[in-house]
């Protein structure tokens, strides 16, 4: 199912009739093209996320500045380091939802999007307990997620945004993998392999889907970006500063198309936190980041996340600052 709006296709001129009815269709032509013109004029993107393909993508701009992370609930994307990400500055007004440029812009270009956690996992605790090596340390091949406290859990949401993504993505030319679709497989994969999806599909970009499981009334995206590692099978550092061009302009570009404020509770009001304790991050070879789109825990959060329309922006706003990473 494709996840943008139809291509609207003018209608076609009419071919002139010859004989009493001339003088009439000439008077009713004027009329016409005013109406035409008009409903150009007014005929934008909505804000359902599903817009003009040939609307222009718009890259965020960011200065930079130092800022400290509190800790949040355990999970492989959900275990701060001490980070000094780069500011990104939200200066996101109303919500927009202008669709990437260009069909085919993206072509000869490789995504992966890693969808976090997997339904299947709820099944598998014993498979998913089992650590892994992520260069710095052991961790559990991968967790359950957190849910909503309607149950709505984050593994639904996670592999919901990605088709979105694949889809907007897709429709630009790109060659998108996802590291699991659709239970297959069957729990997992654990987060070296994730990794090692992206680094074997060569990805010139690669991103991890999350929502976060943090307390009430803490609300907000932040987007996690790679710190510089390099022990065992880990050495981020040469992925350390284009994983940081990429997730400024993710970071950019979904406050401006959600409206989703940066967190309150981690990142410094930046949006960006830095990390060494991830295996997605750690064993990438390739650009990668992660984005937490917001708190499942708290009910104006969780509003959101529920929500197909706002999903739908989300994938939006991910997909415009992975298209103006790539075209630099």
């Amino acid at each position: 199912m494709s996840y943008v709006g139809p291509d609207f296709d003018p209608p076609q001129p009419r071919r002139p009739r010859r004989g009493p009815l001339t003088v009439a269709l000439a008077a009713l032509v004027p009329g016409a093209l005013l109406g035409w013109l008009v409903y150009e004029a007014v005929g934008g993107s909505g804000d359902d996320g599903k817009g003009s393909d040939q609307a222009t993508v718009r890259s965020s701009t960011a200065s930079t500045s130092p800022s400290a992370a509190a800790s949040s609930p355990s999970d492989d994307a959900k275990q701060p380091d001490s980070p000094k990400p780069t500011l990104v500055s939200p200066t996101s007004s109303a919500p927009t939802s202008s669709a990437p440029a260009a069909s085919g812009s993206l072509r000869g270009k490789v995504i992966v999007i890693d969808p976090g956690h997997n339904p299947g996992n709820f099944q598998h605790t014993a498979e998913i307990n089992r650590k892994v090596n992520i260069g710095t340390n052991f961790k559990e091949c991968d967790t359950t997620g957190t849910s909503t406290n309607a149950g709505y859990t984050e593994a639904q949401f996670t592999l919901d945004v990605s088709h979105r993504l694949k889809a907007l993505l897709e429709k630009q030319g790109a060659t998108v993998k996802l590291t699991h679709d659709n239970g297959s497989p069957s729990w997992g994969p654990c987060v070296d392999q994730r990794a090692r999806i992206g680094n074997e599909a060569r990805a010139d970009a690669a991103i991890s889907i999350h929502a976060d499981g943090a307390a009430a009334g803490d609300r907000g995206f932040h987007v996690i970006l790679p710190g510089i590692v390099h022990a065992g099978a880990a050495d981020t550092r040469a992925i350390v500063a284009p994983s940081a061009d990429l997730g400024e302009r993710v970071a950019g570009n979904f406050v401006r198309v959600t409206g989703e404020p940066p967190s309150n509770y981690i990142g410094d009001g930046t949006g960006l936190v830095t990390r060494k304790d991830l295996g997605g991050l750690n064993l990438s070879t390739v650009p990668k980041v992660f984005i937490e789109c917001g708190n499942m825990r708290d009910s104006k959060d969780a509003a959101l996340l529920t929500s197909p329309a706002w999903r739908q922006k989300a994938a939006q706003g991910i997909s415009e600052g992975i298209v103006s990473f790539l075209r630099g």
